[in-house]
């Protein structure tokens, strides 16, 4: 970059934001430009800049919800199946958009992307991976569970390849069984493992009990990674999951942190924090809506994510969300419950400033937005 050049994109330094002046250096770095052709380029993008800009008084919250909401109308009630697992589904069209905009605690289909790094996310050692962070339970590696009514124990067969898959030694696998089951004694024996009460005589209907626990003993993996599906994006391997974990995923080597991503907003903000929730939420609404087909573009999304993440804590579109926080009586009315608003703000002795455009609207008066955003005074003679 000349010296010429340089003194060029300082004059445009007030006129354009700095990261557009990156992308633009960025992109004019590797080819011959002269400063002329430099100065042009910078004042189209000016142009372009102040063209792109919100006429101020544009109500742009009602612009934002009517490109969002008319396109709502024509989404289907989707859940999408995942090809190789039967049990793997992930919910999108309109109940995502409604799980999401809602800011819903529950997700209906929890679920995380694992991007990797090398060499696993070119294929290598992807399916023993997969399977390393998916949760084992103890039967993914037993052949059978038996009773022994006349001893009173529970005899387990282990399927020792099982076992070997995942590096674990049955002695290992002992220590696990003894640390999630207090209260029974674990023993080795020639096919696997025999388990039986520590205190008390054991009745039948215990030993079942006992069998149930033991079936649904956690052994190895993630917990709450029910299921894993490699799969190819592009050039590289991505592991979709099913259920959610991403504090422990994160943890693992070989998995890329700066990527992965759970799709349960209130664990993204727990584990990474506001900034990034707001950023996954403008990003699973913007696919949900282009997975439909639809156009809508991305900053009336982004505009809902502001407002949703504002506080620093996640808000919902809903009458405990957002709505609660609104500074206006009248505002809050509107939406719902209002004699409970009304009542509440006299009791408090409350005051509306009358500041936006619904509460103007409900006592008929001009809104301050467009024309109607500037005050006209005059003076008059006495």
């Amino acid at each position: 970059m000349t010296i010429m050049s340089e003194k060029i994109y300082q004059e445009y330094a007030s006129k354009l934001p700095i990261l557009m002046l990156e992308d633009i250096k960025r992109e004019v770095s590797d080819k011959k430009v002269t400063d002329a052709k430099l100065k042009k380029i910078l004042n189209i993008c000016v142009e372009e800049y102040e063209n792109a800009k919100v006429v101020p008084g544009e109500s742009v919250g009602i612009v934002a919800a009517e490109s969002i909401g008319e396109p709502g109308t024509q989404m289907t009630l989707n859940t999408f199946h995942l090809a190789g697992v039967a049990e793997m589904n992930i919910t999108t069209g309109l109940p995502r958009i409604i799980e999401l905009l809602d800011a819903r605690k529950t997700v209906s289909t929890p679920s995380m992307e694992v991007y990797l790094e090398k060499p696993y996310s070119e294929g290598k050692d992807i399916k023993k991976f997969a399977k390393n962070i998916r949760e084992s339970t103890l039967s993914s590696f037993v052949s059978s569970f038996s009773i022994n009514i006349s001893e009173a124990v529970v005899d387990i067969v282990v399927d020792k390849k099982s076992l070997a898959d995942i590096d674990m030694s049955i002695d290992e696998l002992k220590k696990v069984i003894t640390k999630g089951t207090k209260g029974y004694t674990v023993t080795v024996n020639d096919d696997g493992l025999t388990v039986k009460f520590k205190t008390k005589e054991a009745e039948v209907n215990d030993l079942y009990k006992l069998r149930e626990k033991l079936k649904k003993q956690y052994v190895h993996g993630v917990k709450g990674v029910v299921h894993v599906l490699p799969v190819k994006r592009d050039k590289e391997f991505v592991i979709v999951t099913s259920g959610t974990n991403l504090k422990e995923i994160l943890k693992i080597p070989g998995v890329d942190v700066t990527r992965t991503r759970s799709n349960d907003l209130y664990e993204v903000e727990k584990v990474l924090g506001i900034e990034a929730t707001r950023q996954l939420l403008i990003e699973e609404v913007y696919e949900v809506i282009v997975a439909q087909g639809l156009n809508v573009d991305i900053r009336h999304i982004m505009l809902v994510a502001d407002m949703m993440c504002t506080s620093g804590a996640i808000k919902g579109i809903t009458r405990y969300g957002v709505v609660q926080n609104k500074s206006s009586v009248f505002a809050r009315m509107s939406f719902e419950t209002p004699i409970r608003h009304l009542i509440q703000a006299a009791l408090t002795g409350e005051m509306d400033k009358l500041t936006s455009v619904i509460e103007n609207v409900m006592i008929n008066q001009p809104t301050p937005i467009g024309t109607g955003l500037p005050g006209l005074r005059t003076k008059f003679n006495e």
